[in-house]
C-alpha cells in the first residue's frame, strides 16, 4: 500500500511573494535609497550646480546678507520703490505665507483697496484710476518680491526726484532688474529688493 506524504502548507504571505524578512529588507533598502541617498545626492548636486539658489538666493550688500531675491521686503520713503502689499503682514513673514482669502465682493477688501488707492495716488501724484492692480492687491503667497513694470513705472518720477536722478537712469535700472519666469516664460516682474539695492549702489 502506497502512502503519500502530506504537502507542506504554504502561507498566504509566502504565496503573495515573500517572507517577513524579505519585506523587512525591502523596507530598509527603500528607506536608505529614498530617505537618505536621494536627499544627499540631490542636495549635493543642487549646491554644486546652483549654489545661489540652493542657499536661498540671498542678496548681500557690503558683505552682509540683506535679504532673499525670492521674498519681498517692506520699503518706505520717497527714495525707494514700494513693493506690493503683503497678506503675510508688514514684515513679509515667511512663516505666515498666505493670501488674504478675501473675495472681490468682500466689503473689508473693497475698503482696504480704496484706502490704499487713495494713499498711492497722493504719494505718486497720479489719479487713482492709473494705479496698476498689483500695487493694491497681495500675491497668493503674500511674499512676492516683484511688482509689474507698470507698477514700477508709476513710481519713477517720485524716486528720480528724491535721488536727483534722471528718469532715464531710473528706467535703465528697472530694465536691468526686470525678470521673467524659468526659461523666460511668464509675465515680466520687477524685483523690488534688487532694484532698491541697485539704486543705493549709485554714486
Amino acid at each position: 500500500m502506497t502512502t503519500h506524504q502530506p504537502t507542506p502548507a504554504t502561507s498566504d504571505l509566502d504565496s503573495r511573494g515573500g517572507s517577513p524578512l524579505t519585506w523587512l529588507v525591502f523596507s530598509v533598502l527603500t528607506f536608505l535609497l529614498a530617505g537618505v541617498a536621494y536627499p544627499v545626492v540631490t542636495t549635493f548636486v543642487a549646491g554644486a550646480l546652483f549654489p545661489a539658489q540652493a542657499n536661498g538666493s540671498l542678496l548681500t550688500r557690503q558683505g552682509k546678507v540683506v535679504g532673499s531675491a525670492l521674498i519681498g521686503q517692506p520699503f518706505s520713503g520717497d527714495r525707494y520703490f514700494i513693493p506690493r502689499i503683503s497678506a503675510a503682514g508688514t514684515g513679509y513673514d515667511p512663516t505666515a505665507a498666505s493670501g488674504s482669502n478675501l473675495a472681490s465682493s468682500n466689503p473689508a477688501l473693497r475698503t482696504r483697496v480704496q484706502a490704499d488707492s487713495a494713499a498711492i495716488a497722493r504719494r505718486e501724484g497720479i489719479p487713482a484710476s492709473q494705479i496698476p492692480a498689483d500695487l493694491v492687491t497681495a500675491s497668493g503667497s503674500g511674499l512676492d518680491p516683484h511688482i509689474s513694470p507698470a507698477g514700477a513705472a508709476v513710481q519713477i518720477g517720485r524716486v528720480a526726484r528724491a535721488r536727483g536722478l534722471s528718469t532715464a537712469q531710473v528706467q535703465a535700472l528697472i530694465a536691468r532688474n526686470t525678470e521673467r519666469g524659468v526659461l523666460g516664460l511668464g509675465e515680466p516682474g520687477v524685483n523690488v529688493l534688487k532694484l532698491n539695492l541697485a539704486l543705493d549702489a549709485l554714486r
